[in-house]
């Protein structure tokens, strides 16, 4: 065994602290929110809980100075999954040194006992798996995977290829790899049914190394030399909102060949001229007492980010891709799963045979046979995420996260 490998398993053996969404709601708090709370998770979690784990994952450039202090920091309020960008994020001039900050950030956040967020680095090649790994001492240890951007056909089999060789290498804990698709041959509406074609047949081959398939809008929407504006969703722009559709009829599938497909980002974190009425409708605010609050959330755009969380979540998509903590709350607000999903959910899964019944709220119809799959996962996502007290809303998660 060497030293690095001896510090790693020292460190492993100490740092037992697992992960819990809304850990920062304790107490009374927690208590008045939660009518099931969020069970903890490690890295050892099942893949699928893993992924719907993620929830918003907040990217950071890896030439951030204060790179270590900002993860612990983001990790105490609250988020659960952050990227570490090698790519868009850096200058090619900077790339060594962003290197260099990257493995020394993994190795001190090994030495905390609190849990960080899964972690992840995003390359800019499938040789850099190896050079991180490689370099890496106790911070082996805390490095959930890699994230591969510009996911292709032509790029797969080596970044596949890179992902099975460091996952040999590391047995002893897993080493998930997450491809982001935004690349023009994808967009291509002549080339995309190829595209996914093969890429999901690649995938299919490392399906139990595959944590999840993310969406990159941004350089989808450079083909067409577009940039939605913060009044619209990313479905208002129809050339990219196809794309999506065809990506989730693809690789989102519930018959066991699908995976959990990731929303693309949300831009805006400030104040501006508005175009058009805000999103946000005023009477589950003051249902709950915070018409204040829902001032507060147009004043800073998320009221649109607040419905294209919604709208991915219609579309098939569970969390979202963020590049400012401010979204982090969002997201997760809206991924707990509301009293009466969650009796709909139940209510499905105990009735073996078809059939069709009234919803426990008498206000829809429960067709046991086709929400089955629907119901697992909303039972799959209130393990990861909670389930509200009945007459809890989002405004009263999203104001709790905000003032915790």
């Amino acid at each position: 065994m060497t030293a690095a490998m001896a510090v790693r398993q020292e460190v492993s053996l100490h740092k037992r602290v697992p992960r819990r969404h809304f850990r920062q709601l304790q107490g009374p708090d927690a208590r008045a929110l939660f009518h099931r709370q969020p069970e903890p998770f490690d890295d050892h979690a099942d893949r699928e809980m893993l992924a719907l784990a993620l929830g918003a994952t907040l990217y950071v450039p890896a030439t951030r100075d204060d790179l270590t202090a900002t993860i612990v920091r983001r990790a105490e309020r609250g988020v659960c999954s952050m990227v570490i960008d090698l790519e868009d994020a850096v200058a090619d001039h900077e790339l060594a040194a962003a290197k260099e900050q990257t493995v020394r950030t993994l190795d001190e956040l090994a030495g905390h006992r609190d849990p960080s967020p899964l972690l992840f680095v995003r390359v800019r090649d499938a040789d850099t798996v190896p050079e991180i790994l490689e370099r890496l001492g106790p911070g082996a240890d805390v490095l959930t995977g890699f994230v591969f951007p510009k996911f292709d056909s032509a790029s797969a089999p080596k970044y596949l290829a890179a992902l099975r060789t460091a996952a040999a290498v590391r047995p002893e804990r897993p080493l998930y790899g997450m491809p982001v698709l935004e690349s023009a041959a994808l967009v291509h509406r002549q080339t995309r049914d190829s595209e996914l074609t093969q890429i999901a047949a690649l995938l299919a081959e490392h399906r139990e190394r595959i944590l999840a398939v993310r969406i990159g809008a941004t350089d989808m929407c450079a083909t067409f030399g577009i940039r939605r504006d913060r009044d619209l969703t990313i479905y208002d722009v129809r050339v990219i909102a196809d794309v999506i559709a065809d990506i989730v009829n693809y690789l989102g599938r519930t018959d066991g060949t699908g995976f959990v497909i990731t929303g693309p980002v949300w831009e805006y974190f400030a104040d501006h001229e508005r175009m058009f009425r805000p999103l946000l409708r005023t009477a589950p605010f003051e249902e709950s007492d915070a018409v204040p609050f829902r001032s507060y959330l147009v004043s800073r755009d998320l009221d649109g980010l607040l419905r294209e969380i919604t709208l991915d979540r219609a579309n098939g998509i569970q969390g979202k891709t963020v590049i400012h903590p401010s979204h982090v709350a969002a997201v997760h607000a809206l991924s707990v799963v509301t009293h009466e999903e969650y009796t709909d959910a139940l209510d499905i899964l105990q009735v073996e045979v078809g059939g069709v019944a009234a919803s426990g709220y008498r206000n829809k119809m429960n067709e046991m046979r086709p929400h089955r799959s629907w119901a697992r996962h909303t039972l799959a996502r209130a393990r990861v995420f909670g389930v509200a007290k009945k007459g809890v809303s989002f405004v009263d998660l999203l104001s709790a996260l905000v003032t915790a």
